[in-house]
């Protein structure tokens, strides 16, 4: 289960948003020795940039926004780096998923989907 997968089967009912923040495996942070090899983006513009080179990487076919550089989005749903959440229509959060990368589960996501959807 992956979360183009995901998409691909709820996107008729349920909005979809990937948020890019901070950059989690930066050449300058935490450096994993990755394939895709970057610095984090110092200005709006690059973020933007490597959210965008992501966005085409990963082809989850889901819209991608860019966090702003002070991170609030980051800090709000304490996201770095990377998380999977549910928020419901009264945007509450239905399910929040573990820091990745072990935590980035869509399987559960998918749990958390079809429980939601029942239930309304």
């Amino acid at each position: 289960m992956s979360l183009r997968d995901l998409y691909e089967q709820y996107h008729d009912r349920v909005q979809f948003l990937v948020i890019y923040i901070r950059e989690a495996h930066a050449i300058d942070g935490w450096d994993i020795g990755s394939e895709y090899r970057i610095h984090d983006p110092q200005s709006m513009e690059r973020r933007r940039e490597v959210a965008g080179q992501c966005e085409q990487t990963l082809q989850y076919g889901i819209r991608t926004y860019v966090d702003e550089m002070d991170d609030p989005v980051m800090t709000a749903y304490a996201a770095w780096p990377e998380r999977l959440y549910l928020v419901d229509e009264m945007e509450l959060v239905v399910y929040a998923g573990g820091p990745g990368p072990d935590g980035f589960v869509p399987a559960e996501l998918q749990q958390a989907l079809n429980r939601h959807l029942q239930a309304v």
